[in-house]
């Protein structure tokens, strides 16, 4: 995998900067009720690829420049919205009456350092502090109504809710392995988050282009498939102190995934083709730090 330059310079830049005013927004809310600001803190700080803030980001710069300081700076805040999402999709999967994990990045999953009361909690305030977010980002009151609206539908019963849902459903059921139930599952419960990072990404960027937005969006679901599917691979190859989580656990469990579809060989070339695919949707992304991160996605080891 070659990235391209000042890759890496980049993901620890804005990683750092997605790190910090994540702890900022935590750390105000210990004031409201310092068991759960405390949890938040917690969970926010375990830290991860932050894949899905820095496509936000990425996007945004690839439609109207990194040097645009007052929608720049707006992008970092919707970007840390979809985090605080994304982390409240984590704590609950965590939780004993979904996937049951004792493991998150590296750390005690959140019910296991608090109780599950808390988790169930601090869940719900990560939530809901997304969406506060949305709301106080400093772009015209249309463009916030629409970062909020894209977020929504990627993380209600038309995306994450269902596709957790769907997941728990057949877990352990006949027809494990079937490619096209993968899928559904994959879209829903992964690529329509990423795929929503990236569109609130050009929604904030407010660019000339209107189509630029739903060929990121695209692009994102294409991206999102991928990482899915690797991160499959990985519960199949992986180990726990790599992985920063339960490795084995979906195949313990009798989870559907890509990797027991059609072996971990073919999973691999599949998720390479998605990061091919979103490439297409957004060729000006090309040499950009966003197509970096799409082969990071395809080709990483955790």
């Amino acid at each position: 995998m070659t990235l391209p330059a000042g890759f890496e310079r980049a993901m620890a830049r804005d990683r750092d900067a997605v790190d910090a005013r994540l702890q900022a927004i935590a750390t105000a809310r210990v004031s409201d009720h310092p068991r759960i600001g405390e949890a938040l803190v917690y969970a926010l700080a375990a830290g991860g690829k932050r894949i899905r803030p820095l496509l936000c980001l990425w996007t945004h710069d690839l439609c109207a420049g990194r040097e645009n300081a007052a929608t720049r700076a707006a992008a970092l805040e919707a970007a840390c919205a979809i985090e605080c999402v994304h982390t409240y999709s984590l704590v609950h999967d965590d939780l004993p009456c979904m996937d049951d994990d004792d493991l998150r990045r590296g750390r005690k999953s959140l019910h296991r350092q608090f109780d599950e009361a808390t988790a169930v909690l601090t869940g719900d305030a990560l939530l809901t502090l997304g969406f506060e977010l949305l709301g106080s980002v400093d772009v015209p009151a249309t463009v916030a109504l629409e970062t909020i609206r894209v977020l929504a539908a990627a993380a209600g019963t038309g995306g994450l809710i269902s596709g957790q849902a769907l997941d728990l459903e057949l877990t352990g059921k006949p027809d494990t392995t079937r490619v096209e139930v993968v899928e559904r599952i994959h879209e829903r419960k992964t690529a329509r988050l990423i795929a929503a990072a990236m569109e609130t990404g050009a929604v904030v960027a407010q660019p000339g282009d209107a189509g630029i937005r739903e060929r990121a969006r695209r692009a994102g679901l294409m991206a999102g498939s991928a990482f899915q599917i690797v991160d499959d691979v990985l519960d199949m190859t992986g180990d726990a102190a790599t992985l920063g989580k339960t490795p084995g656990k979906d195949r313990q469990a009798g989870k559907r995934t890509y990797a027991a579809a059609v072996g971990t060989a073919a999973a691999l070339e599949a998720a390479r083709e998605r990061v091919a695919q979103a490439l297409r949707e957004l060729p000006e992304a090309a040499g950009t730090p966003l197509a970096g991160l799409f082969d990071f996605v395809a080709e990483r080891r955790r």
